[in-house]
């Protein structure tokens, strides 16, 4: 149970962080709608939102992550504590030289992320500056995951899981209080808003992990072997571990061929961003310095189970979450999004793209999942080998879709492709002996199905009949949506506990019990 308390706690910090996210896209989408701002905007911030996912939290905790591990349960917290300074001096001074030149090819760079936009000079031009002014949040985002990173190690938590939750409220509060003094530049106030939370994570994280008595120097940058070796395993990993994000950079740059797609497909993406940073991400961020402390310890028996109990906890809140989102997409964003510069269209187009996405969603947890069995052993070169696999058959199909099918074909390509993934990483753990589902795994998976299908056809009986509601304004949406949701949620339970694919033991368990090293 302590592992599903430490979910639990990466879980309800991470879902406090995506409804924040949810109101900060409800006032985006008011403000924006699916024009050549927000078209700008959004390409602007996934840029270094890429790198920061890549270098940042993907390929650098893939890697960090298990070798401090290792030096904290082998050498003691000093020793950990002095690697990890090392660590920071070399990447900041390595992306202050890459950020530099990233800003100054800018325009460049551009042509070959946005294709689309180069037909249209001012949008162009614009996504430019934006993107300029937003890419410094990499240098941010650096410190906070290697802070992040040592926390967590520590089985601290909720500090680096709360972190998103800053950036958050800084949009919000600048599109209710900045926004309105600004309302020529609405795209310049966002880009300045993402730079500026970035520095506010730092500095909540360094408060945190001086709390925990790991406050770090910034030694002069050396290569010494611990570094070399982090190096090293960052290579392979920066594919790997950030296979999602790349997908949908890959989707971006199709998209910007098709007017207004480029907008769906990032409300679209926001939607099932929600369990997916829930459980995929939350669990995945505990599972690793599990995994990589139990294996330094020689309990392999133990990292199995593990990884058995995080699969089992992860499909039974991701499939009725699938369910919700593949069968009433267009409720369910007509409710969130519509109103003000978000119209019909924009909710019909962004509830087809929502649609296809969700057929992928429990494998993009999944994946999640799979690649720290990798990244625990210190391997990163074999989820590499699939990751590139998975890349290029996205790449492929999106082409072939997006020409017959539009932007809802890169949806459907980031799905198939994303199954195809976890197959490949399913079939290598199997023969290395690293994933032996036990009884317990499968069966409450088959119950989870189960109870999750049985929800699904309550909210398509129940969505004809609330769809009068979405066209009643703000509070018909909001009526709407809490009976849609609500009635899933208790349906689904319900079901959950009857059918067996949870215990209500294990649930007051969860709830009378806290894991203090999780929440410090």
């Amino acid at each position: 149970m302590a592992l599903l308390r430490s979910f639990a706690t990466v879980g309800g910090l991470t879902a406090v962080s995506r409804v924040l996210g949810f109101i900060r896209d409800i006032l985006i989408a008011a403000g924006l709608g699916s024009g050549p701002v927000a078209d700008a905007f959004f390409v602007a911030f996934r840029f270094p939102n890429l790198f920061r996912r890549l270098f940042a939290e993907g390929a650098f905790n893939a890697a960090f992550v298990p070798l401090f591990s290792a030096r904290l349960e082998q050498e003691g917290r000093e020793a950990a504590r002095r690697f990890a300074g090392d660590v920071l001096s070399v990447m900041l001074s390595g992306l202050l030289l890459f950020t530099a030149l990233c800003l100054a090819l800018m325009p460049w760079i551009m042509q070959l992320i946005a294709p689309g936009f180069t037909e249209n000079s001012e949008k162009f031009a614009l996504t430019v500056e934006l993107t300029r002014i937003a890419f410094p949040y990499l240098l941010a985002m650096v410190v906070t995951a290697l802070l992040g990173g040592v926390l967590n190690s520590l089985y601290r938590f909720a500090a680096a899981a709360a972190a998103p939750i800053i950036l958050n409220l800084f949009f919000i509060a600048a599109l209710t209080v900045a926004l309105p003094h600004f309302a020529t530049a609405p795209g310049h106030v966002l880009a300045w808003t993402v730079t500026l939370a970035g520095l506010a994570q730092v500095v909540f994280l360094a408060l945190c992990a001086r709390r925990a008595g790991m406050s770090l120097r910034l030694p002069r940058p050396r290569l010494t072997p611990g570094v070399r070796r982090l190096l090293a395993l960052m290579v392979p990993g920066v594919l790997s571990a950030g296979v999602m994000q790349i997908n949908l950079l890959i989707g971006t740059m199709i998209a910007t061929l098709q007017a207004g797609a480029v907008s769906y497909l990032y409300y679209a993406d926001r939607v099932y961003q929600l369990p997916l940073g829930i459980l995929g991400i939350g669990i995945g961020v505990v599972l690793l310095p599990d995994l990589s402390r139990k294996l330094r310890a020689g309990a392999g028996e133990a990292a199995r189970d593990s990884m058995n109990r995080a699969l089992e906890y992860a499909l039974l809140l991701t499939l009725p979450a699938t369910f919700a989102l593949a069968l009433v997409p267009e409720s369910l964003v007509t409710g969130l999004f519509q109103r003000g510069a978000f119209d019909d269209e924009a909710a019909r187009a962004t509830g087809q793209a929502l649609a296809a996405f969700a057929i992928g969603l429990p494998s993009y947890v999944l994946v999640k999942l799979f690649q720290p069995a990798f990244f625990a052993r210190e391997d990163t070169r074999t989820p590499f080998h699939l990751t590139l696999v998975s890349i290029l058959a996205n790449v492929a199909l999106s082409l072939l879709l997006f020409w017959r099918i539009g932007f809802v074909g890169i949806a459907l390509a980031t799905a198939i492709s994303s199954w195809l993934h976890v197959v490949l990483l399913v079939v290598v753990l199997s023969r290395r002996g690293f994933l032996e589902p036990d009884r317990r795994l499968l069966d409450r998976s088959l119950r989870s199905l189960l109870a999750s299908a049985l929800m699904g056809g309550l909210l398509l009986v129940l969505a004809p009949q609330v769809n009068a509601w979405l066209a009643m304004g703000p509070l018909g949406q909001a009526a709407a949506l809490a009976l849609l949701v609500g009635s899933g949620l208790a349906v689904y339970a319900l079901a959950a506990l009857l059918l067996g694919a949870v215990t209500l033991g294990e649930v007051k368990r969860l709830l009378r019990r806290r894991n203090p090293d999780a929440v410090s």
